[in-house]
This record gives structure tokens, sequence and C-alpha cells, in this order.
């Protein structure tokens, strides 16, 4: 097996082609690295942040998804792993081009088949609280993307019907959530259960999960929806920081630091305000003196 020659600090993945070339245009230096199973990535970097990024495209699917992102994180230990790509919008204010970030994904065809009907049981992982904060901050500076943060829906179909039973059962029983596609419930429950790993699920919005979907593709929906999703992912790398430092050592063994974004960080017994301003009480830790 071909290994990297240096651990790469995150993975982003994708199902399609055009979804590989949207993020591959963001990584520079790339060297392709692969699995003694078969399964390649290429490693690079991204230009002005501390990350190197392995992308890789896996094809459809989420329990596709669940075995390679596992295989891919055993391998490649990253810190991070994101799946980016195209999904039908499932709500009215979700428009083709908009970004949906995942707060959590639900798995929808879990549940009980009964003489009553079909009666729901839900799976739901959420995505990295961490990387949910730096995608917050960081689409607040892109003026050109239009941002949701909200449930994802992930399926082992392709909806182009908006009034199908699926659709209904969707809108009943997973009625928060604002896009649909096919993949990320595979990657989050293989982060998740890995322990260690932040994940995210970001999608940009191709169609509407209608009978237009196969106009929208037709002009060129997918393509800039890809672009968006990669935007955003690279805008958040830009913003996350890795808990490792080159030598390995955490941040915490570090001392103080301030963050280049201005922002305030946390390390151990204080917080730490440098380049930034604070508006509020601060209680101080106790030591057992009055």
């Amino acid at each position: 097996m071909t290994m990297p020659e240096t651990q790469p600090a995150v993975l982003v993945l994708t199902a399609l082609p055009l979804e590989y070339a949207a993020v591959r245009a963001h990584v520079e230096e790339r060297r392709e690295l692969v699995h003694q199973d078969g399964t390649r990535v290429e490693m690079g970097q991204l230009p002005g942040a501390s990350w190197q990024v392995a992308i890789a495209e896996l094809g459809m699917g989420a329990e596709r998804a669940a075995a390679l992102t596992a295989q891919l994180i055993n391998w490649l230990h990253p810190e991070a792993v994101f799946f980016v790509g195209v999904a039908g919008s499932l709500k009215e204010d979700v428009g083709i081009g908009d970004v949906v970030v995942g707060t959590q994904v639900y798995e929808i065809h879990g549940g009980k088949q009964t003489p009553e009907g079909f009666l729901v049981r839900p799976k739901a992982l959420p995505g990295s609280h961490a990387l949910e904060q730096a995608a917050r901050s960081a689409v607040r500076d892109m003026p050109d993307v239009r941002a949701h943060f909200m449930p994802i829906a992930t399926g082992d179909v392709v909806l182009a019907d908006a009034k199908s039973e699926i659709a209904r059962f969707i809108r009943r029983s997973y009625n928060d959530a604002g896009a649909i596609e096919m993949e990320g419930s595979g990657a989050l429950q293989a982060a998740h259960l890995n322990g260690q790993v932040d994940a995210l699920v970001i999608r940009g919005i191709s169609d509407r999960a209608d009978a237009r979907k196969h106009k929208a593709d037709a002009s060129g929906s997918q393509e800039r929806a890809t672009r968006q999703a990669a935007a955003v992912t690279v805008a958040v790398l830009h913003k996350h920081r890795p808990r490792k430092g080159s030598s390995g050592s955490s941040d915490s063994e570090e001392g103080p630091h301030p963050r280049e974004d201005g922002e305030a960080t946390y390390d151990g017994d204080h917080i730490d305000f440098r380049g930034s301003t604070f508006h509020g009480p601060v209680t101080g830790k106790s030591d057992g003196r009055r």
C-alpha cells in the first residue's frame, strides 16, 4: 500500500466527477495515493490554510460511502471529514444555487412496516459543532452564497417527483429537512463510529427534487451548485484550525495564542481576547479564597 509522506489533516469526499472537480480546483501540489484495496485519493495543499487535503470520489450511495469513508479514516487518520456535492431542495425557500450545511443528517429508510402502516424509526447524526460554527462564521463573508443551516435527508433514491409517496413520506416524517441526497448519513456514521473525527455534510442545491430536475440539470445547475458547495467547504477550512501542530503537539500544549481571524481562544484557565473585543460579564474561577 502506498502511504502518505505526511499525515493529512482533512478528508473531502464526493460522489460524482463534477463534485470532485469542483473541490480539486482549490487544492494545489496534488499527488495521488493508492490504498492496498485500490481506493485512490489525491492529497495536496490548500493555499493560505494549515491543512493538507485529501480528496476522493467514492461513487453514489450511503452504504458505499460508509464503507469507503471508514477505510479512508483508518488509512489516513484525518482530523475532519467533509462530504461535499449536490442535493435536491425540500423547501420552497431553499433555492437552486443555495448551499445547505447539515446540522444533522437523517437516514430516511429506517422503520417498521405494520398493518397500521410504516412506523418511522428515525436515525439521525449531528454534524460537528466546531465545523458548523466555522461554517456559520465563514458564510458571513461570502455575499454570493445563500446558506441554510438545517437537517439533510439521506436516502437511496433520486427524488424527481415532489408528489410521489416517498416525497410525501419525507415531508411527513422529516419535515425540517432542507435537502435530500444519497451519501451523507454513511459518511457521518463512519466518522461517528471512529470517535475522534469531526464531520460535516455540505450540499449545493442543483434542483427542487421534482419533475423539473432534468431541466435544471441541463441548465448547468449541478456545476453551479458544486462550485458553491466547494467554495463554502474551502472557506470553512480557512476558519477551522487543526487540533495538532506540525510537531504533533496539541494547541493546548502551546500556551495562549491569538487567532489569525481575531477570535478569542480558550486555553485552560483563561480566555485570550487579543485581537478581539469582549462585551459582557466575566466570572472568575474560584481558588477557595473570598
